[in-house]
């Protein structure tokens, strides 16, 4: 690994933990509840800036895989506990928009980065295509060319992705007798015969051309292909994160921060772009899962809460609450913890 790619994989943490934060805080700004401060990254502070109309204090720290949206009156801001903007004072259909917003920014972002990755990368069925004519051969002397879409064989029509019927026809001839191609070339369709030559070395005729199949999704299709794409991805990892809790199964697979970053940048180092896309998309879907389960600390815990407040028509002690997510908090710290050894112990190891 160099250190571009790890200053690359660590980027993209940062830029999904971000985006993650954003949906909580343009939730905020929608709903009329304040927000503190909005935190790009980790640790003291580098640059501040603070918004005279709403009084938000925007910050930019070092540590870049992290960042946070305090909203006025939570855990850590009891002073502003009692302030009309302050999260707990919202309706609670308000609150619960806004704590929901951050993982669906996640959904958001791994579904526009799938589109470009279709749109880019992925390939489908085509209509066959010479990407390459031989020197010499049949093909090359009766004017065929790089890019020249094959349409139909002695008029029967050629359907996407097959390249049989023109090397079943080419078989099928007797010496000396020719096959007719129908092409697009451009805007201009093309009808040329040809007649291939025996190549002794391959013991069979030929006439010189390389047939490709696939091709770029066409436009139509990219966005359906992205869907399904995040919805596959999702599947996925709500199906291992089912069998780590019922059965263990993959427990030994988790991976911390650190683990993360090695993997993103190994990956990207041998598969380039593609793959750092392809990563992006299941990271960001991972990331707004996780924070969907009802663990204490996370984005899912408070939704419970909130559904429980709709049940009853009154909150939850908020002592009781505030409670539950510090326990909850300490309980991803000591996780993350257990994760960074042990993703330093597999570095060292391995």
């Amino acid at each position: 690994m160099t250190v571009l790619y790890i200053l690359l994989a660590i980027g993209l943490l940062g830029v999904l933990i971000t985006v993650h934060e954003y949906g909580h805080f343009i939730a905020a700004r929608l709903t009329g509840i304040a927000v503190k401060e909005y935190s790009v990254g980790l640790g003291p502070k580098l640059l501040q800036w603070k918004s005279k109309k709403h009084e938000t204090l925007f910050t930019l720290r070092p540590i870049p895989m992290g960042g946070y949206c305090m909203f006025y009156g939570d855990e850590t801001d009891q002073q502003n506990a009692e302030d009309p903007r302050a999260f707990d004072k919202a309706a609670v259909w308000k609150r619960m928009i806004t704590v929901v917003s951050g993982p669906l920014m996640n959904f958001l972002l791994a579904f526009i980065v799938a589109i470009g990755l279709m749109a880019g990368y992925a390939v489908g069925p085509a209509q066959p295509f010479f990407s390459e004519v031989e020197a010499g051969m049949p093909a090359a002397q009766a004017g065929l060319m790089a890019g020249d879409v094959l349409l139909a064989v002695d008029g029967a029509e050629v359907p996407k992705g097959d390249a049989t019927k023109l090397t079943n026809a080419i078989a099928g001839l007797a010496a000396g007798e020719s096959v007719t191609l129908t092409l697009l070339r451009g805007d201009e369709t093309l009808t040329v015969p040809i007649t291939p030559a025996y190549d002794a070395a391959e013991g069979r005729a030929r006439i010189g051309v390389l047939i490709s199949t696939v091709g770029p999704l066409p436009a139509g299709q990219v966005i359906p292909a992205a869907w399904q794409g995040c919805v596959n991805a999702s599947t996925a990892i709500l199906g291992s994160l089912g069998r780590l809790v019922t059965t263990g199964e993959g427990a030994q697979d988790t991976a911390g921060p650190i683990g993360v970053v090695q993997l993103v940048a190994e990956q990207t180092r041998t598969g380039g772009l593609e793959i750092f896309l392809n990563l992006a998309v299941i990271i960001s879907i991972n990331l707004g899962l996780i924070n969907l389960l009802p663990i204490p600390g996370l984005d899912g815990s408070r939704l419970v809460f909130m559904l429980v407040e709709v049940i009853r028509r009154k909150p939850i002690s908020r002592k009781v609450e505030s409670t539950v997510h510090l326990f909850g908090y300490a309980l991803l710290l000591g996780l993350m913890l257990l994760f960074t050894f042990q993703d330093v112990g597999r570095i060292l190891g391995g």
